[in-house]
C-alpha cells in the first residue's frame, strides 16, 4: 500500500427528489483509500453503498461535497473527460456479469483493452492470456459465456476489469450471486490484484464472511459512515 490516496471522498451528500419531498441517500461521507488497497464498502441494502460507488465511478454527482480520483476533482470534469477516465483508469465489475455473449472469454477480456485504446499486438494478447490464467481460466479462453458456469463468467469479468492495468477497480456486489466458496475465491483474486498489480480495489458487499480479506472497511448505515 502507498500513502497516496487514489480515492478521496470529502463531505459527500446525495439527495434525490421523491414524490412529496426529498430522500437523502448519503450524509456527509468522508473516506480515503490509499493506492494498492483492497477496501470493502460494507452495509445492508439501502445503506447508500451503490450510490457512493456510482459517484466515485463518475456515473453520478454528489449534491454536496467532492470526490477526488488520484488527486483530481471529478465534479467539474466534462462527460468526455469522465468517459476517458472510466475507460483508461478504472475497471468495473458488477453483480450482473454482462459479458458479451457473442465473444469468447479471450475476446471479452481483449475488448476492455481495445476500449482503453491499447492497440493490437503480441504484448496485448499475452496480457489477456496472463489475466485469464491469473483467475484460473487458462484452459477456458476459447469458451463462450454460455459454455461457462456463473462463477467462471464472473472470473472472466474480473480479468476484463484489470486487463488494461487500471489504477482503480470498482466492484459492486460481485459475489452476491455466487456460493460461499466461489465468493471467497473471487475475493482472494481481488486481494491478489492489489499485491501483484498494485491496483486499488473498492468492493461493495454485505457478506461478513469476506471482511477478513480487506485491508480496510468502510461501513455505511442509512447513508452515514459508522466507522472511521
Amino acid at each position: 500500500m502507498s500513502n497516496e490516496s487514489v480515492i478521496k471522498v470529502d463531505g459527500v451528500t446525495r439527495v434525490f427528489p421523491v414524490p412529496g419531498g426529498e430522500f437523502t441517500a448519503l450524509k456527509g461521507i468522508n473516506a480515503e483509500v490509499p493506492a494498492g488497497t483492497f477496501a470493502i464498502l460494507k452495509g445492508r441494502s439501502g445503506s447508500g453503498k451503490t450510490t457512493l460507488m456510482n459517484i466515485i465511478g463518475t456515473l453520478d454527482d454528489p449534491t454536496d461535497g467532492a470526490v477526488y480520483l488520484n488527486g483530481t476533482p471529478i465534479k467539474n470534469m466534462s462527460e468526455h473527460e469522465r468517459e476517458n477516465l472510466r475507460r483508461r483508469d478504472c475497471g468495473f465489475v458488477f453483480q450482473s456479469v454482462s459479458l458479451i455473449p457473442s465473444l469468447n472469454a479471450f475476446q471479452n477480456v481483449e475488448f476492455s483493452m481495445r476500449m482503453a485504446g491499447i492497440k493490437p499486438s503480441k504484448e496485448r494478447d499475452k496480457r489477456v492470456e496472463e489475466c485469464l490464467r491469473l483467475v484460473g481460466l487458462g484452459n477456458r479462453m476459447n469458451h463462450m459465456p454460455s459454455e461457462m458456469s456463473g462463477g467462471e463468467q464472473q472470473r472472466v469479468a474480473i480479468a476484463r476489469s484489470f486487463a488494461h492495468s487500471p489504477k482503480l477497480i470498482l466492484a459492486d456486489e460481485p459475489t452476491a450471486e455466487l456460493d460461499s466458496q466461489m465468493a471467497a475465491k473471487v475475493t482472494e483474486i481481488f486481494k491478489e490484484m492489489t499485491r501483484k498489480e498494485g491496483i486499488t480495489i473498492l468492493m461493495t458487499t454485505h457478506d461478513v464472511g469476506l471482511m477478513g480479506a480487506a485491508d480496510m472497511i468502510i461501513e455505511l448505515e442509512n447513508g452515514v459512515r459508522i466507522n472511521g
